[in-house]
């Protein structure tokens, strides 16, 4: 580039550096990075069981009926885009809180849950995150080991310290109930606990109800704050009700408890990004108090919520013949993933002469099977039989069909005995 200055010609070289050389390539998703890889392989056989996201028996993404119901009627409404406030849609607010603790809970009459819209399970847990970091200084949050891969991102992003529970137990493929209650017992008094609502990612592997009892028991005992992430409600067993049961006994002992909600599996609103973080206080005064500084938190964060998601929400959940509609996909959801499931042990079962017993996988609920492989059996399920999932040795069912369970069970079996 050529430059003139006090009459003489001069040389401007260009300098092909940036202030930004010291920043290094940050490592791929390990969950979404299974997405990118799936769709560069070129294979007729391969198959996506990595990312949890429901899909049809043909295996394409499925949009609720009765969402573009409640879509219909926004644009017949004709309903605009202005900003929603701080806390969200005062409808959606509402439904979803009823929905998680139950319209007629004492705990909602009595007005003791501050609760605001957040961007879906993420947004919502980052918010919380944020408010143990501001309120509960030095406060540890508990995770179980293994857990969903973005908890432990949201803490050590929020500056949370956090340690591990024992949950999975791999010689039995289940719950490792007594490290679990030791963990919890050991810890420093007045620490969080995360627990997953139902259907456990990347488990799937939840505590029986008499579990739920002593886990709420050991809490209480410890002056722990129980912190649910509810992501799957109505998607594990198919019931709104029994999904959000664990979340309701800690509630009815009266204890003080946060819950972070999403909607992108159980309404199938995956790019919506709705949710909601839930504090339930021992008073409606505290309740006033936590919510300021939710909205506190969330106004340099975000700003707002977005409006569209949260619409669908509130127009399903508040509409009879919507809700009823919503409940039997749920089901329809929900069934198809424990058909998927049932005929994968079938195949399983019928194929594997070693005499191994794979009835774990029927004891899981979700969408998740955690198959017990390790990564290079992962690794060879992908290498050679073109099946993607994350190295932990989870599979979403949500994308399995009818059709390829057989293809699937060849794939375990071989990566299981072949590979160690």
């Amino acid at each position: 580039m050529k430059t003139k200055s006090r009459g003489r010609i001069t040389m401007a070289l260009a300098v092909n550096t940036s202030r930004f050389d010291n920043i290094t390539m940050a490592p791929p998703d390990p969950i979404l990075g299974v997405s990118e890889a799936f769709k560069a392989d070129t294979s007729d056989m391969k198959l996506n069981l990595g990312v949890g996201a429901y899909r049809t028996e043909e295996l394409q993404p499925y949009v609720l009926k009765v969402v573009k119901k409640a879509e219909n009627l926004m644009l017949e409404r004709g309903e605009n885009k202005e900003y929603l406030p701080i806390e969200g849609l005062a409808a959606f607010n509402k439904a979803t809180a009823e929905l998680l603790f139950g319209a007629d809970n004492p705990v909602l009459h009595q007005q003791r849950v501050a609760t605001i819209q957040g961007l879906s399970g993420t947004g919502s847990l980052r918010v919380a995150a944020a408010l143990i970091e501001r309120y509960f200084p030095g406060a540890k949050v508990l995770i179980s080991s293994p857990t969903w891969g973005n908890h432990k991102n949201i803490f050590n992003d929020a500056r949370v310290p956090w340690s591990e529970y024992r949950y999975y137990d791999p010689k039995t493929v289940g719950l490792d109930f007594d490290g679990m209650i030791a963990d919890i017992k050991a810890a420093p008094d007045g620490s969080f606990v995360l627990l997953h609502g139902c259907a456990h990612n990347p488990t799937g592997i939840d505590p029986t109800p008499e579990q739920w009892e002593k886990i709420a028991d050991v809490i209480q005992e410890k002056n722990h704050i129980p912190f649910f992430d509810v992501a799957y409600q109505g998607f594990a067993s198919g019931s709104l009700d029994e999904d959000a049961s664990s979340v309701r006994l800690f509630a009815a002992r009266g204890m003080e408890l946060l819950v972070a909600q999403s909607y992108s599996k159980n309404l199938g609103l995956y790019a919506e990004r709705v949710g909601a973080i839930n504090v339930l206080c021992s008073s409606a005064d505290a309740a006033v108090r936590v919510k300021s500084q939710l909205k506190r938190i969330a106004r340099p964060m975000y700003s707002n919520p977005p409006v569209h998601g949260a619409r669908i929400v509130a127009n399903v959940v508040g509409n009879p013949d919507f809700f009823n509609e919503w409940k039997e996909e749920m089901e329809m959801m929900a069934g198809r993933i424990k058909s998927v499931r049932q005929k994968l042990y079938n195949n399983l079962s019928a194929k594997d002469k070693s005499g191994k017993d794979w009835s774990f996988i029927l004891k899981q609920i979700g969408m998740f099977s955690f198959t017990g492989l390790n990564k290079a059996q992962s690794d060879n399920m992908t290498d050679k039989w073109h099946v993607y999932m994350t190295k932990d040795g989870r599979i979403s069912l949500a994308g399995l069909s009818a059709a390829k369970c057989e293809y699937l069970a060849d794939a375990i079996i071989d990566s299981y005995h072949n590979v160690s």
